[in-house]
């Protein structure tokens, strides 16, 4: 009889022991392996939104606004760009509002649906898009606001006009990966900046 056959059964409680030991480990390696991790949810960085504080743009072209202190206005330098074209740029929050300006020549219907035209092509990712009229008679300032919802590539677009000369149209984008999570607080507060705008709007 093989001498590790016998010596087992001369200390069966620690054989015993020995197999219990490796069931557990084979058991709990098997347990392990099926286990399921859940990935943590994405996070996103704090944003420090600043105060609130407007300045007049008073340029070459035919109309006055406010805008915030921390934006800028620079002239829109790409290809076939027109002298009162122009971007607000928002370097904090790498977000920008192009902004042009288009003499009326008996077109301002075309103009219109143009403008309903680039607002409405976001539908596709949009959840839901709500106008807001603007009307201020005394200044002979009319307009429409687009609040685009969703993950749309554009979630604000506007346009002003008098109706007889003169038409200004604006658009929000920003230099990211939309994705309506993380930018909801600085789209929020951009609107307010962009109603400002429309609301201190004023033909010269």
């Amino acid at each position: 009889m093989p001498r590790k056959y016998i010596m087992m059964n001369k200390h069966p409680f620690l054989y015993w022991i020995f197999i219990s030991l490796f069931i557990t480990m084979m058991i709990f390696s098997f347990a392990s392996c099926k286990r399921k991790y859940t990935p943590r949810p994405h996070g996103y960085f704090r944003i420090d939104l600043p105060e609130k504080k407007y300045v007049t743009y008073q340029g070459p072209c035919p109309f006055t606004f406010e805008y915030p202190v921390y934006a800028k206005v620079k002239k829109d330098r790409e290809p076939g760009a027109e002298p009162c074209w122009m971007n607000i740029d928002f370097p904090k929050f790498h977000g920008k509002i192009h902004f042009t300006y288009k003499k009326i020549q008996g077109n301002l219907g075309q103009m219109l649906e143009d403008t309903y035209s680039l607002a409405y092509k976001h539908t596709v990712k949009a959840d839901a898009i709500r106008e807001h009229s603007y009307i201020d008679k005394k200044k002979h300032v009319y307009g429409i606001l687009y609040d685009i919802q969703g993950n749309a590539a554009s979630n604000i677009q506007f346009y002003l006009t008098d109706s007889t000369r003169n038409f200004v149209r604006g658009a929000l984008y920003f230099n990211l990966v939309p994705d309506q999570d993380s930018l909801a607080p600085v789209i929020r507060f951009v609107k307010k900046d962009i109603v400002h705008l429309m609301e201190t709007f004023s033909w010269k």
